[in-house]
Formats: structure tokens, C-alpha cells, sequence
């Protein structure tokens, strides 16, 4: 049995440099990245974190199945509002440190997931 890895077209999250991430030939410290683009991001603090702080990834068409949100250095709970708000549109929402949301990009990616990442910055 021959098997193929298959892997996705789009941005690709390449390593860490100081507080940011590195993306194809760019840095960026607060990252929203979709299977379209990467754009630097400058989010409201975690606990106010809303719907408008992540709309560029909510008007993805199709919409994506979840958003990874890198929330720093260690996890923080986004509010219960937007996971609420999210959720009433079919997209999760999945809160972990911003260093291993980036490693799940790479990883659902290739899997060829429609996903969305917003990514606070490090340290």
C-alpha cells in the first residue's frame, strides 16, 4: 500500500523569533492567520475579547471550523461570551498557549482542516 502526504497550500507558521511568529518571510508579534493569509494582529485584552477582534477570520467563506486561539505564554481562558457567540455560528473555539497553538496550525493544516488562528504574542 502506497501512501501520500498530502500537504495544504496557505500560510505556514515556521518557527518563533522573539515575541512573534515566523510566517513564510515575515515576523509577526499578534498573528491572525486563515488558510489564506497571515496579517499581523493587535487584539483587545484577552478578557475583552470579542467577535470584532477576530472578523477577518469569521468572514472566511466557508466559515472555519474552529479558531485556535494562542492566548501568550500560558493558557487564559477566553470569555464565555465569544466562546458562546462563536459557537451560535457553528465555529468553536479552542484556547491553548500561543507556542502550541502554532504547532496545532502546522499539524491541522496538513490535514487539510479549514481552521482560523488568532495568536497573542509571546513573553
Amino acid at each position: 500500500m502506497k501512501m501520500e502526504r498530502r500537504s495544504a497550500d496557505g500560510p505556514v507558521i515556521s518557527g518563533f523569533a522573539g515575541r512573534g511568529f515566523r510566517v513564510d518571510e515575515n515576523v509577526y508579534e499578534g498573528l491572525l492567520i486563515s488558510p489564506e493569509r497571515a496579517d499581523g494582529w493587535a487584539p483587545s485584552p484577552i478578557g475583552e475579547l470579542g467577535e470584532a477582534d477576530l472578523a477577518p477570520l469569521l468572514a472566511l467563506d466557508p466559515p472555519p471550523e474552529f479558531i485556535l486561539l494562542g492566548t501568550g505564554d500560558t493558557l487564559v481562558r477566553p470569555p464565555l461570551a465569544l466562546t458562546k457567540a462563536l459557537g451560535a455560528r457553528g465555529i468553536g473555539l479552542e484556547a491553548m498557549d500561543s507556542r502550541a497553538a502554532a504547532r496545532a496550525w502546522g499539524v491541522l493544516r496538513a490535514e487539510l482542516r479549514w481552521v482560523g488562528g488568532a495568536l497573542y504574542p509571546l513573553g
